[in-house]
């Protein structure tokens, strides 16, 4: 049996004992969940959960600008890649020493239950992704639940200040939000992370959020715009449960899922 990764390229089941470098963080902790902690030979400085699993693997820098030469060294068998978080020109030379480069490209929330099956195929880990997709199928219903109970909102999320930044509706953040039933603004935009004038972008916003990565939004920032904007709801959101995919995407449903439930009953007070 093969699987398809996100070029539409064909991987079977690996015969051996595969070495596997991860350059995107999310896909770090996926592997983990799978149970290939042993197998993981490489990543990335920014993979950092689980934390005590990942002591001792060696990391090779960031997920764009990764020290190429030190990655040959560790001659892994497979290499993980996401087309948003990689450089394209330096994951296409990869492919001079590397057997298997696997490229992930999850676009909404449910797209985890295809990247479980493709890991877990090539891995030989089905049944611990058969168990991931049955968890993320438990907290999928839970959240639809939830979000069919209460009025869908127009959000704010930003991921950046001076300058602002948002995200656009075809994002990875801005679906896993739509299941939650939260409509980012912009409505529409040409940019997937659009800059924005905050004091026109908060207009039509119910709530804004202020997220923990790739900006890291404390509270201090919260209550000096309470303070600089009355008259708007600001919330700080783990940004990690919402844009991180893989195994972080089933905490990530219930987390929303809490946090629907908590600011509608904030509200109601």
């Amino acid at each position: 049996m093969q699987w398809s990764d996100a070029l539409g390229k064909l991987h079977g089941r690996y015969p051996g004992s595969p070495r596997i470098v991860s350059l995107v963080p999310s896909l770090t902790e996926l592997l983990i969940a799978l149970g290939l902690g042993a197998q993981l030979t490489g990543r990335t400085g920014f993979c950092v959960h689980p934390r005590a699993a990942l002591r001792g693997i060696p990391k090779l820098g960031g997920t764009k600008g990764f020290d190429r030469e030190r990655l040959r060294a560790l001659q892994p068998t497979h290499v993980l890649v996401n087309i948003d978080e990689n450089r394209r020109d330096e994951v296409a030379a990869l492919a001079d020493f590397v057997p298997h480069v696997v490229v992930t490209h999850p676009l909404e929330a449910r797209d985890n239950l295809d990247l479980y099956r493709l890991l877990g195929g090539i891995f030989d880990r089905e049944q611990e992704a058969a168990a991931l997709c049955a968890a993320f199928e438990r907290e999928w219903t839970a959240l639809a639940e939830v979000a069919a109970l209460l009025p869908r909102q127009q959000v704010l999320y930003l991921i950046w200040r001076d300058p602002w930044f948002s995200v656009a509706r075809d994002t990875y953040i801005s679906r896993m939000l739509a299941a939650a039933g939260w409509e980012t603004l912009p409505a529409v935009s040409a940019q997937r992370y659009p800059q924005i004038e905050l004091a026109e972008a908060v207009r039509d916003a119910e709530i804004v959020f202020l997220a923990s990565e790739p900006y890291p939004f404390r509270e201090r920032d919260r209550q000096r715009l309470l303070a600089e904007m009355a008259g708007h709801c600001w919330q700080l959101i783990d940004g990690e449960m919402v844009s991180w995919y893989g195994s972080r995407a089933i905490m990530g449903l219930a987390y929303l899922r809490r946090l629907r439930l908590g600011l509608s009953q904030s509200a109601r007070n």
